[in-house]
């Protein structure tokens, strides 16, 4: 048996005990579930997300597009709103 010190911010810690005292976790309890998943699956057993709940390749690609619409990329001309709706009939 080991011993694993870390350090991580209070707000974090007390986020996240908060959580597993609901269901019943202890926090260390937790952590060797978490590391017994990395050694299974080979790496985060989980996917990573941003603060606002995408994964980083999805945060990049809104920005991406947020980017383009802003220089105008890939923008088609105004409608009017018979045209507006005589596309959506298409659709």
């Amino acid at each position: 048996m080991t011993t694993i010190q870390i350090r991580i911010d209070d707000k974090t810690k007390r986020e996240a005990k908060k959580i597993l005292d609901k269901i019943g976790v202890d926090m260390s309890s937790a952590i060797k579930m978490y590391l017994r998943q990395v050694a299974i699956q080979k790496g985060i057993p989980f996917p990573l997300v941003t603060k606002n709940g995408f994964t980083i390749q999805r945060e990049n690609e809104i920005l991406e597009a947020a980017k383009e619409a802003r220089e105008g990329v890939g923008l088609t001309k105004e409608m009017t709103s018979k045209e507006a709706l005589k596309f959506l009939d298409l659709l």
